[in-house]
């Protein structure tokens, strides 16, 4: 079975797809200047836009981890992410706190889908 692999770095491709799974890099928001909400919004438009190049979409997740620097913004990204996620196709999903290198960052989403 072939692996194929969309926006290969240095370091990490985004997206590396095997076997009919999608398997996406955690994405992270490019304006750290924004609240919790801007930056999951952000992400989730990374994961949209990574997703339909991959041949997929959000209601197509199988699982999501999703990382934040303080939990006291665990509301603030649920909001964003509430407004984001297609009814009746919730994934089964994490939430954990997480130290980031960058200290403005405040969010990182890894998700894995089905592809279509």
């Amino acid at each position: 079975m072939n692996i194929t692999r969309l926006h290969i770095g240095d370091t990490l491709s985004e997206v590396a797809i095997h076997n009919g799974t999608v398997y996406l890099a955690g994405q992270i928001a490019e304006d750290t200047t924004q609240n919790i909400q801007g930056q999951t919004r952000e992400v989730l438009g990374h994961i949209d836009r990574l997703l339909a190049e991959a041949g997929s979409d959000k209601t197509r997740i199988l699982s999501c981890q999703i990382f934040i620097a303080d939990v006291k913004d665990f509301d603030g990204m649920n909001e964003a992410w509430n407004e984001w996620v297609p009814e009746g196709h919730t994934p089964p999903r994490a939430t954990v706190g997480a130290q980031f290198p960058d200290p403005k960052r405040l969010v990182e989403i890894i998700v894995v889908a089905a592809s279509s």
